[in-house]
């Protein structure tokens, strides 16, 4: 951006967008977020960054001012004051920043004075867990692959052998002429038919190919929402924030409303079917996944209020045969995991007792 010297008379907030985008459009190809305060505090711009960061739009906001959409926003406030007061030119500092209904974030921002706007000052906020993100993501992708070849040869290890035990024990059962005695081939049988059914799934995300077309991301949403709030109909609530901006995009729908349906389902159970779920909708730019950048991106959150996922399984909870519940297979996470995966996305978690997030990002462009 460049400086000019002098004072100069500025649009007020809620009218600058039009004559500024012109002229900070160069702001928005950053992937930090950046925000331009006036000397009274008001963002004169924000980049995309900043308003995805901060999950909230300029054009709303540019009225009020930025410090105040935050629970507390006093370091913003000291920033302004210090650079009123010309105390320094450039100066990084750690802040943590929380929106009313919103996890709190963890930032290292960077400020410089500017001299237009007068007494203004631009900042430069990156989260601290940013690079500590990127590892875990890629961590995660690493760690499915894996996972997938893994399971992939063991499910057929333990499929040819299983189809010969089941066989033997019928033919068995055809000679043996005491009922008492069936009982026991049956028993071989059964147990048999239900490993095959574990193979089965196990294999199942490996097995489909994908039939993508155009489909709109809320119309999985409201399918899966139907399905779960029916399981649970008197004591689980379904909350929807949906970004209706988003657009359609090319995918599987079937595999995503069974990825997003382990998702939800899994929220449920792990509150025993009591408590609240936010199904949330937003656009994503310049997002990071598997090391690539896309400029723009589908952003969907499954939040729930529950009790979080067990310390010990957090970071395994993608496994196959891993789970927290007492009775739970342990695949309904990994099959999601691998629906999404196969779109160019990726699943990750954030828990802590009354919140966990799961996030699934998707490419659009």
């Amino acid at each position: 951006m460049s400086r000019r010297s002098g004072a100069r008379s500025m649009p007020c907030p809620a009218d600058a967008r039009q004559d500024q985008e012109p002229r900070f459009a160069g702001l928005d190809l950053l992937a930090s977020a950046v925000v331009l305060l006036d000397g009274q505090g008001h963002a004169v711009h924000m980049n995309l960054a900043a308003e995805q960061l901060f999950q909230i739009s300029w054009r709303r906001h540019a009225a009020e001012k930025f410090s105040s959409i935050f629970v507390d926003g006093s370091a913003i406030d000291s920033l302004l004051a210090e650079a009123s007061s010309n105390r320094f030119d450039e100066i990084r500092t750690e802040m943590a920043l929380e929106r009313p209904g919103h996890a709190p974030l963890e930032l290292h921002a960077v400020a410089v004075r500017t001299e237009e706007p007068r007494d203004g000052v631009l900042v430069e906020f990156r989260e601290t867990d940013y690079r500590h993100r990127q590892d875990r993501e890629a961590h995660l992708l690493g760690s499915a692959e894996a996972n997938r070849e893994l399971v992939r040869n063991l499910a057929h290890e333990i499929k040819n052998p299983l189809g010969g035990l089941r066989g033997a024990a019928q033919l068995l059962e055809l000679e043996l002429e005491s009922p008492d005695l069936r009982e026991y081939t049956q028993v071989i049988i059964k147990e048999a038919d239900r490993l095959q059914a574990l193979v089965d799934r196990l294999l199942a995300p490996h097995r489909k190919a994908r039939r993508p077309a155009p489909l709109n991301i809320h119309e999985v949403c409201e399918r899966v929402r139907l399905v779960v709030q029916s399981e649970f109909p008197e004591s689980l609530e379904i909350h929807r924030d949906y970004d209706a901006s988003l657009p359609e995009f090319d995918g599987d729908k079937e595999q995503l409303i069974q990825a997003l349906l382990n998702l939800v389902r899994n929220a449920a159970q792990a509150m025993d079917g009591k408590g609240i779920i936010e199904l949330r909708t937003r656009v994503a730019r310049l997002v990071t996944i598997d090391r690539k950048v896309c400029k723009l991106a589908l952003e969907l959150h499954v939040i729930d209020n529950g009790p979080g996922i067990p310390e010990e399984i957090r970071e395994r909870v993608f496994f196959p045969l891993v789970s927290g519940r007492e009775g739970g297979s342990g695949l309904g996470l990994s099959i999601a995991q691998s629906f999404v995966q196969q779109h160019g996305g990726l699943i990750d978690c954030e828990s802590r007792p009354g919140r966990t997030d799961f996030r699934v990002l998707l490419p659009l462009a």
